[in-house]
């Protein structure tokens, strides 16, 4: 998408790695040699709340640290969808969980490299799945453009077909089909990037990081696709 300026908002649960998407997409607009500004909102996620990453991606330098309209949402559970509402407009592009059970929570001494906005202290792999919710599809009253509202399933992609640990990474691979603004090559140098020691010291993680980037940009690639052809 032919696009200058793209202030992209991701929110969900604490634990779900949200910030560790945002940050990322930060330090791959970076080494793309584009301007970049990744805001994170922790709020008391730890106690319950929403954990909210706002970024800025431009070709040129870039103004207010904040803004108040989002070009792409990305809300990953029900209360994500509430807190989001304000960041909403015709053309936003948004992107929600699909999937009919709950994200995981992502524990760093668990999965070794997604979440610091820790949760629970068990391995919580053994229970993701276990209990059902609601996609956090967006108000039907918002009057969003339906070729750019896209659903997907990342958690039950990610328990079925890679690890439940890297449910972000497929909403991460998501993301770039929605603003085109960054290649997946891009995006797996600044996940490489960022991410480098644990996953040198890993071959296996590195290469499940890897497929489920791919995994999510080629969801939303054929689900585009798919709506394009209508």
């Amino acid at each position: 998408m032919n696009k200058k300026h793209w202030r992209i908002v991701v929110a969900g649960e604490g634990g779900q790695g949200v910030q560790l998407i945002g940050e990322i997409l930060a330090e791959s607009a970076f080494r793309a040699g584009k301007e970049a500004i990744y805001i994170p909102n922790f709020g008391v996620e730890q106690r319950g709340g929403v954990s909210i990453a706002m970024v800025q991606i431009a070709e040129q330098a870039l103004g207010a640290p904040k803004f108040e309209k989002a070009d792409i949402l990305v809300p990953l559970s029900e209360r994500a969808v509430e807190r989001t509402l304000a960041y909403i407009k015709r053309d936003t592009f948004y992107i929600y969980e699909a999937s009919a059970i709950a994200p995981p929570q992502l524990l760093d001494a668990t999965v070794g490299i997604q979440a610091w906005e820790t949760v629970a202290p068990e391995a919580f792999s053994l229970a993701v799945g276990s209990k059902p919710q609601a996609p956090s599809r967006p108000p039907a009253d918002m009057g969003l453009m339906p070729d750019r509202t896209i659903g997907i399933p990342a958690a039950e992609i990610a328990r079925a077909e890679l690890k439940p640990r890297v449910f972000n990474i497929i909403i991460l691979g998501a993301i770039l089909v929605a603003s085109g603004v960054l290649s997946l090559a891009m995006v797996q140098e600044g996940m490489l990037a960022k991410l480098g020691d644990k996953l040198r010291r890993d071959p296996e993680l590195k290469q499940l990081n890897l497929r489920a980037l791919d995994r999510g940009w080629a969801y939303v690639t054929e689900a585009v696709r798919r709506e394009t052809n209508r």
